[in-house]
């Protein structure tokens, strides 16, 4: 009887062994995966010690991730990494970039850098990886000032010479790196030649379009919006309008009766 129950716990040992082994190699089976080891910043080259290899969870990866760690030894990443994070294609720079702030422009984009002081600069609350819209104040030819967005929703890769900063530490600076397309590059070099350039930070979500001609100083003396362009346009094509000429009040007498009229 013994002999037995000692036969039967001891297959059972046998069987939980080897469900909970087959288990465990279930679990190793899903595609291996490259993730960082230690986070990075913008612009620099990826080292061995930065990555490792894990198993990721389900049965596929990640859309662009890398199976090996060799394969990524040297590249430059483009954006701004944490520690666990898959490394994907979309966030490395070419093969062939050699790191620095230009592996993190797309391409066609320019990078370009503005003074500003600790007002203008959102009081160092504009950091890398914000967006932001330009302003410029200046005064016209007829010597009007006005201020007008010449730039919206553009995104700050560095200030000072930092490419990654704490959100929850601002720090004021008094210079700070934009990407631009060769089009908006040129609108900001003139921008800031004719006057003062101005920073407005808002939400990274927030891709609204902007649309707007400007306030002068009459419209910020009145307290009313600025006349849009197509209004503008249509207020200039209407006709003057004549100024209406005075009636004349005539009063007749005849006899008793008195008669009132206006003259032609």
């Amino acid at each position: 009887m013994l002999i037995s129950a000692a036969l039967l716990i001891g297959a059972l040992a046998v069987f939980l062994v080897a469900r909970w082994i087959g288990l465990g190699g279930a679990a190793q089976t899903g595609p291996r995966v490259v993730v960082l080891a230690s986070g990075i910043e913008a612009g620099m080259p990826l080292t061995a010690n930065h990555l490792r290899v894990m198993v990721w969870p389900g049965k596929t990866a990640p859309l662009g991730a890398v199976d090996s760690a060799d394969k990524l030894v040297a590249r430059v990443v483009r954006q701004s990494m944490v520690t666990g994070e898959p490394v994907l294609e979309s966030r490395l720079a070419p093969i062939d970039v050699k790191g620095g702030l230009s592996a993190t422009l797309t391409p066609g984009q320019r990078a370009i850098t503005v003074r500003v002081n600790d007002v203008i600069g959102v009081a160092g609350f504009a950091l890398p990886g914000s967006f932001v819209d330009v302003l410029v104040s200046a005064r016209d030819a007829r010597n009007e000032p006005f201020s007008k967005i010449v730039l919206d929703r553009v995104k700050v890769l560095a200030v000072a010479q930092e490419t990654a900063a704490d959100p929850a530490k601002p720090k004021v600076v008094n210079a700070v790196t934009l990407a631009l397309t060769p089009e908006e590059s040129e609108r900001l070099d003139l921008a800031r030649s004719v006057g003062s350039l101005s920073l407005a930070l808002r939400n990274e979500l927030d891709r609204t379009p902007l649309s707007s001609e400007g306030t002068r100083l009459d419209d910020l003396m009145r307290g009313q919006a600025p006349a849009s362009a197509a209004s503008r346009k249509t207020d200039a094509r209407k006709p003057a309008l004549a100024p209406a000429a005075p009636s004349l009040s005539v009063e007749e007498f005849r006899g008793t009766l008195r008669a009132t009229g206006t003259a032609p």
